[in-house]
């Protein structure tokens, strides 16, 4: 069965990898692999990291693009990849324009596809915007969802999909994780020098379009924990993103800041995911380090309004806080003063998966093959 794969921004790049190395240690899965460039240089470390040479970089974004523009050229370009490639089966992961595209450009030549972190939802159109209809969009072009847990699950069978077309197996970013972070590893000397401070370090990242205008909130908390708490060292590796920037430069970089708030650039993954792995507790707006993090132990506040990620905060693996800079001291200060509220929330099994998705991936595909 020849299988068509196609990622473009750092994440898709991260959890495909282990469904990447499967599939092409089984003989009967020819695989082709699409790069859509949407995250270019990130993404190729990741490539590189775990030694993935994509068969087309077709290298389709441009500075100040707009959502109208990438969409349309992603269509027009991957089309003419399925027309050479004629793919039996394409799969697209998780809720970016490149899914979405993706999966719409296979849905217009009449192939099947198959969506990687099926049935994510937070029932809000615009939050995030536009990942939430993106994986609405994704779902009714899918002709099989492999979903991570048991409540993506549910989400999809509520919105119609017939329960023999979803597979729970985890999520994929579980696998890639622990293969990272067995390796041995030694940190660049400015991100040593601050774990040899012996401090508890919070890691930080933000990035979402939706935070854009409620970022103060978030960073003023982050100067008061560093008054109210000596013992602390933050590390927040800024994204590249000018309306992040703009609010760190505004908040952030003033000349009374502390010294325990390291501002750096954006981390490659293997270091980041070491640094997760040394980090006390995470701040972020990501959706994919929320299924990090609980992995290796690793308690996480979300700030933003709502979570895709739902099982994780009714396991007690992430507490969502919001953005309001109260709320966020709540939630931070609870952790570092009562050791047994963080061990009740670090302790707690990842609802996510054990790292054999991709395994679970490659039998389920080897099983559609005689049905396609």
């Amino acid at each position: 069965m020849k299988v068509l794969i196609i990622f473009g921004t750092r994440p898709e790049g991260i959890k495909f990898a282990p469904i990447i190395q499967e599939l092409t240690n089984t003989k009967e899965m020819d695989c082709v692999l699409v790069n859509t460039g949407q995250h270019r240089e990130i993404l190729d470390q990741v490539l590189s990291l775990f030694s993935i040479t994509p068969h087309y970089q077709l290298n389709l974004m441009k500075p100040n693009q707009t959502l109208e523009e990438i969409t349309s050229e992603m269509i027009k370009k991957i089309g003419e990849v399925y027309e050479k490639e004629n793919p039996d089966l394409v799969l697209v992961l998780g809720d970016t324009v490149t899914t979405f595209t993706g999966a719409y450009t296979a849905f217009l030549h009449r192939i099947p596809v198959g969506h990687i972190e099926a049935g994510l939802r937070t029932f809000k159109m615009y939050s995030p915007f536009p990942e939430e209809m993106y994986r609405k969009l994704v779902t009714s072009l899918s002709s099989y969802h492999f979903a991570p847990t048991e409540k993506s699950k549910k989400n999809l069978v509520q919105e119609g999909i017939p329960e023999n077309r979803i597979f729970v197996v985890g999520n994929p970013v579980i696998d890639a994780l622990l293969d990272v972070t067995g390796r041995p590893y030694t940190f660049p000397p400015n991100i040593q020098k601050i774990i040899n401070n012996n401090r508890r370090i919070i890691l930080v990242t933000t990035h979402r379009r939706e935070n854009f205008i409620k970022l103060e909130g978030i960073y003023l908390a982050l100067k008061q924990l560093l008054v109210d708490f000596d013992d602390v060292e933050i590390i927040f590796p800024v994204h590249p993103n000018p309306n992040v920037r703009k609010q760190v430069q505004k908040h952030l970089y003033t000349d009374n800041i502390s010294s325990r708030i390291h501002l750096i650039d954006p981390l490659d993954y293997e270091c980041f995911s070491h640094l997760m792995k040394h980090s006390y507790l995470i701040i972020t707006d990501s959706g994919g380090i929320q299924e990090e993090a609980p992995a290796l132990n690793v308690p996480v506040l979300v700030v933003r309004e709502s979570t895709e990620r739902i099982e994780g905060v009714e396991t007690g693996t992430l507490q969502l806080v919001g953005t309001d800079k109260e709320k966020i001291l709540s939630a931070t200060r609870k952790l570092l003063e009562y050791p047994s509220e963080y061990s009740k929330i670090a302790n707690t099994l990842n609802p996510y998966g054990d790292g054999t998705s991709a395994k679970q991936i490659g039998i389920l595909l080897n099983k559609i093959e005689k049905k396609i």
